[in-house]
């Protein structure tokens, strides 16, 4: 129907009863009907994995005018792929992840569960951000992102997304934004990414931890230094993993190697 408001597909990886989600459903409300397809429990660090050794199970959650929330025993990847096959009607106008607890920017994206729920989005052709502040607490304040989420929403909508690309959207903890900055992905690397957590009788136990080193500190195309000062960093990203600056070169190996 011409009159249908756009409908936007919404889901996360901190789980169906986090604050994140939840403040991101109250900020997307105003552009359209909501449909939530969210893992029952915290899925961090998932990525794009997919659950393929057991059956997944979903159920509703509740249901009111422009809103239907589902929780899924899933991944956030299996939430989308699970949403779009069988409970909409319809293809979605738009997916949004989020909004994660803690930082998505510079490598973090591949690991990322919210932005597995955008790069599954993405990849089936539909526009898709994934929004993360940089605040892990898990009543960490949204409001100041909320005017920047809602327009950026809005825009996308109008406009749409070139195809296999996404945006990771990435926020400062402060109230204090000055405003938006499109960068580019930070280079760094983790280090010291193991705390050990020693049982009484098995020393070999560990807590994932990790810090994280900026090759380029300086760069202010970066979404790191966005952060860093005071910024929402927006990096629009590509699924398409392919190193076109490479083929030449690697046609070039074999052809040499072939001779």
């Amino acid at each position: 129907m011409e009159n249908e408001k756009p409908l936007i597909l919404v889901s996360n990886d901190d789980g169906v009863m986090a604050k994140g989600i939840n403040e991101l459903v109250k900020f997307l409300r105003p552009l359209g009907d909501i449909v939530v397809m969210a893992p029952d429990s915290p899925r961090s660090g998932s990525g794009c994995a997919l659950t393929v050794t057991q059956p997944v199970h979903y159920q509703l959650v509740k249901k009111e005018v422009g809103l239907t929330v589902y929780k899924c025993t899933g991944t956030p990847t299996d939430c989308i792929k699970l949403a779009r096959n069988t409970v909409l009607d319809r293809m979605p106008d738009l997916v949004v992840g989020g909004i994660n607890h803690g930082d998505n920017s510079a490598s973090n994206v591949h690991y990322s569960g919210t932005m597995g729920v955008v790069i599954e989005g993405c990849l089936n052709g539909i526009p898709s951000i994934g929004f993360s502040l940089c605040d892990h607490a898990q009543d960490a304040d949204f409001d100041a992102a909320g005017p920047y989420i809602r327009s950026i929403a809005a825009m996308i909508l109008e406009k749409g997304l070139p195809p296999l690309t996404c945006l990771n959207v990435n926020f400062p903890n402060t109230t204090d934004i000055k405003g938006i900055k499109v960068c580019e992905q930070a280079k760094g690397h983790w280090s010291n990414e193991w705390t050990a957590c020693p049982r009484l009788t098995d020393p070999n136990y560990f807590w994932l931890a990790g810090e994280f080193t900026d090759h380029e500190p300086e760069n202010e195309k970066n979404d790191h230094w966005a952060l860093a000062n005071g910024y929402v960093a927006i990096t629009p990203t590509t699924v398409d993993v392919t190193a076109y600056d490479f083929i030449g070169e690697l046609n070039k190996w074999i052809n040499d190697n072939g001779k």
